[in-house]
């Protein structure tokens, strides 16, 4: 540490002595007055100085106390500082470092009822939504000043002229009064006046906005004297000549030795004394004075300072508090948890002793270690408190860590027999239904279920819902049980209760699973079909094939005739809009509309084809079979009709719609169509009918019986039915329908008539165009090439002759020519397709060309090749027959302008085959010590 001498005399002649020096917190700016002949001095410097600048304006005035503005203060410059001198005035000055003198000093204030020496002043700001607020604080030997305000410090005080100032003013007289804040993280926490009377202290709440600018009530709390009294060690009172302030403590300089009092308890806690020299002990201690920043105490003499030391000064704070029953105090200075749980302790005695079980619960299940959890159990349990018990064990369960599970499980458990035998006992106490009572049953149960939803995971499932069931509590049970997601509990319940759409509301839920659907759904749809139904509607991926046993017991019931059946109404949704394909929804869907006494709705249902737009698959989904059963069973002859046409069981149908109606059987015998026979039959079986079942006259049932004849579009003829004429009849009666009949059998002689002469006409053109055919030829030039070989077709060598059947024209070989003036010789051509077609189509040509060439080897019978008069034109000889192949195989079409050509495109260039001829063409690089550079000479 360094030491720099200031030097204040400045050349002043006489005796000058230093009556007060201030330093800011932060060791940068300090004023200094000074007293002598001339009168007194304040002086200026700063840290970086080495000589003090003379505040001019201040001259004559003796600067008692200063107060720093400690929020704004910065090492290059004061900001506001106000100056409390000797005649009771305040001043406002401010320094700038870099400027080497003051800014301004300003007049503020003057005490005019009461002029004394300003000893103490204080000051904090604070940032408001309007501005900055200051707060001063400023004491004489008889009173402490208050002053408040937003603005600037002027227009603070000068508020003050048209208004009093609030004061505390205390009996006694002090020389040596001071003022201190107690700074704690920049800022005041609480403040201390050394007054005649004793030492006035209390706390300071700086940050809220305060409603009313004046009075030392909007920032100071919790005030206290501190009587001298207390500090002396017989009746006489001894005063401190000066003072310090700590966290907890005040330091009190009497006489050569410090009182450290505790300031919560008032207690005198140590006596510190000084190693001082024999002189200056004689001349004491002068004060004591502080570094809040470091938080450093000091006592200094004439010749000496002197550090006091504070060592954790804190760690017993707790036991103060605790001692002056502060028990929130007392918490916030704890250091561990033992202490805690003695703070605890404390209070939950003093509520225990007072009866207030609920309170002393609350803080007995915050201890951890002075008592053990059975000691105070026992305790609520020896008084009979179950209320008390509950509660405290309510708070324990809160304090446990999580990882204590096996003892969560447990406090849990007896938490849930105590809701419950509590729960019994509001029932029993209030047997006479009292408001009172019905209003604390409700309150309990909805904390036991407040309880149960928040320990759910940590609650044995199978425990808990046997202790719900031991006490009766059915309703609990169902909630825990759906808390615990078993839905099956809860849907029994609810189906119990008769609670259908409860019950179907917790089916619903996205975690319930889908077989529960199926197992209460015969229970569900006898208590309220109406509502299972439309559940089930809309629940996704429901089968319906596994409601069956449902839809069947509800289905056997006795309904009313009105009444809408549901199962009706449920199956013709799975059916058509959900487009189910099971057998077995069809049938049951078909045997409840068999059932119906109007038979149209299932005359619809066998109609609609179920599979229509499908490439493949059934029309319809039932059994037809059983259908047909059914139908005859339930006697839906409509129906069975419908289902032997379907089953192409015409002559069943046609038989049984002549029971019903004839007009549905001439429908049923119209169906067939393409068999020509079976539909005569059918109408012959109506027409039967209808000439037996005619009642009239005999030739109206003549008349009668021609109209029908009509009907039948010509089917049938008059011959046909005459059998089911009686024997008597006359034929005279017939005769206008016999006449009809034979002009009919002669158009259809003229008829065949004329198609034999057409097909004369016709064969004698084929007989032409055969005759025709062996004329035709095609013209070939002399240099016309072959489209293969390129060498020309009517000039070859003797290679090409080829004796394969052909008839060769001396040198040359035989050739194909085709109409798109395309030539080329037979053996390329051949070559050509075989390469171009697939493998067996080549083997079938090369097999042929081996017999064609074995087959022109023998001698033939007529070398001409023409017919004799006896063979027939059709008839051929082997040879020509397998030559005839061979053409129809390689000359069908023209290689080049055919199917051939086109099947080409898609062939790649290089075939499999050719792979190895491709892979010798690949340019390979050779190997790079191989490489030569040849330079090209310029041109």
């Amino acid at each position: 540490m360094s030491k720099i001498d200031i030097d204040l005399s400045a050349g002043r002649p006489g005796d000058q002595s230093i009556h007060r020096v201030f330093v800011d917190p932060g060791g940068s700016h300090c004023i200094a007055t000074i007293v002598g002949p001339g009168g007194a001095d304040t002086f200026y410097t700063h840290a970086k100085w080495t000589r003090p600048r003379l505040l001019s304006k201040l001259k004559g005035l003796i600067v008692n106390a200063v107060a720093w503005n400690r929020q704004l203060i910065t090492e290059a410059s004061t900001r506001e500082v106000i100056l409390g001198t000797d005649n009771g005035q305040l001043h406002e000055i401010a320094v700038d470092e870099k400027d080497k003198r003051e800014k301004y000093i300003k007049f503020l204030f003057e005490l005019k009822e009461l002029p004394e020496a300003f000893t103490g002043l204080q000051m904090e700001t604070a940032n408001v939504i309007n501005g900055t607020r200051y707060y001063v604080m400023a004491v004489t030997p008889t009173r402490l000043y208050s002053y408040t305000g937003i603005g600037s410090l002027e227009s603070v005080f000068a508020s003050y002229v048209d208004r009093t100032v609030h004061f505390t003013e205390l009996p006694g007289d002090i020389a040596n009064s001071e003022l201190h804040f107690f700074i704690n993280q920049r800022r005041a926490v609480y403040f201390a006046w050394l007054s005649g009377a004793g030492i006035y202290h209390g706390g300071l709440n700086f940050g809220a906005q305060h409603s009313s600018p004046d009075g030392d009530q909007n920032f100071v709390e919790n005030k206290a004297l501190l009587s001298y009294s207390r500090l002396g060690e017989g009746t006489e009172a001894v005063k401190p000549s000066s003072m310090a302030v700590s966290e907890f403590h005040f330091l009190l300089l009497i006489g050569n030795k410090v009182k450290v009092v505790n300031r919560i308890s008032e207690q005198i806690v140590e006596e510190l004394y000084f190693d001082q020299a024999s002189d200056a002990a004689s001349r004491g201690i002068i004060g004591l004075c502080s570094d809040a920043s470091a938080g450093l105490f000091y006592a200094y003499d004439q010749n000496s300072i002197f550090q006091v030391s504070v060592n954790d000064e804190g760690r017993d704070m707790w036991k103060v508090y605790l001692d002056l029953k502060e028990y929130a105090a007392a918490l916030a200075n704890c250091r561990d948890a033992l202490q805690k749980d003695q703070v605890y302790l404390v209070q939950a005695e003093a509520a225990f002793s007072t009866k207030d079980f609920l309170r002393a619960a609350s803080f007995y299940a915050k201890i951890n270690y002075v008592l053990s959890f059975e000691e105070i159990s026992l305790k609520f349990i020896s008084m009979g408190e179950q209320d008390a018990l509950r509660t405290f064990l309510l708070r324990k369960l809160d304090n446990l860590a999580k990882d204590d599970t096996c003892q969560i499980t447990m406090i849990s458990t007896w938490i849930t027999e105590l809701y419950l035998d509590k729960i019994n006992r509001v029932l029993l106490e209030d047997e006479g239904a009292s408001e009172k009572g019905a209003l604390e049953y409700q309150s309990i149960i909805k904390e036991f279920r407040a309880f149960l939803s928040d320990s759910k995971d940590v609650l044995d499932e199978a425990t808990t819902m046997k202790l719900l069931k031991s006490y009766g509590r059915v309703d609990e049970l169902v909630f825990f049980a759906n808390l615990k997601e078993q839905h099956e509990i809860v849907v029994h319940h609810y189906i119990q209760q008769g609670e259908a759409k409860k019950a179907l509301q917790v089916l619903q839920k996205p975690n319930v699973p889908i077989d529960l659907q199926y197992k209460f759904a015969p229970d569900l749809i006898m208590l309220d079909a109406y509502e299972t139904v439309e559940s089930w509607m809309t629940t996704k991926d429901l089968n319906p094939r596994k409601l069956i046993p449902a839809m069947m017991r509800y289905s056997s019931e006795p309904h009313a005739k009105n009444e809408t059946h549901e199962v009706i109404k449920y199956l013709e949704y799975s059916v058509h809009r959900l487009q189910n394909e099971d057998p077995g929804v069809h049938n049951l869907l078909l045997s409840l509309y068999a059932k119906q006494e109007d038979e149209s709705s299932l005359l619809r249902f066998l109609q609609c084809k179920f599979g229509k737009g499908r490439s493949s698959g059934p029309e319809f989904f039932y059994d037809p079979k059983y259908a047909l059963r059914l139908c005859l069973k339930e006697k839906r002859m409509r129906a069975c009709v419908h289902i032997y046409s379907m089953m192409s069981m015409h002559e069943e149908a046609v038989a049984l719609a002549l029971q019903v109606d004839p007009e549905l059987a001439m429908a049923e015998a119209d169906k067939v169509e393409d068999d020509e026979e079976l539909r005569k039959k059918l109408w012959l079986m109506v027409a039967k009918h209808v000439i037996e079942q005619e009642k009239g006259t005999k030739r109206e049932n003549i008349r009668k019986a021609i109209a029908f004849l009509k009907e039948t579009d010509g089917l049938l003829k008059i011959e046909d039915i005459l059998p089911f004429f009686p024997d008597f009849a006359l034929i005279d009666d017939f005769k206008e329908a016999i006449c009809s009949s034979l002009e009919d059998y002669n158009e259809q002689i003229e008829n065949l008539k004329q198609e034999m002469n057409d097909a004369t006409h016709g064969a004698d053109n084929i007989r032409n165009d055969i005759s025709a055919l062996a004329q035709r030829y095609a013209v070939i030039d002399r240099d016309e090439e072959c489209g293969v070989c390129r060498k020309k077709i009517l000039n070859v060598g003797r290679d090409y002759q080829m004796s394969w059947g052909y008839t060769s024209a001396g040198s040359m070989a035989p050739f194909y020519v085709f109409p798109c003036g395309h030539a080329f010789h037979a053996q390329c051509l051949i070559t050509h397709v075989t390469g171009c077609t697939s493998q067996m189509q080549a083997e079938y040509i090369l097999d042929l060309q081996k017999r064609l060439t074995l087959l022109s080897n023998e001698p033939r019978k007529d070398s001409s090749g023409g017919l004799s008069e006896e063979e027939p034109l059709t008839s051929m000889t082997p040879l020509e027959k397998i030559r005839s192949q061979l053409d129809d195989a390689i000359a069908s079409e023209c290689p080049f302008c055919g199917d051939l050509m086109i099947r080409e495109i898609s062939l790649p260039f290089i075939l499999p085959e050719e792979a190895d001829v491709a892979a010798s063409w690949e340019i390979k690089p050779h190997n790079a010590g191989m490489q030569k550079s040849l330079s090209l000479p310029a041109y």
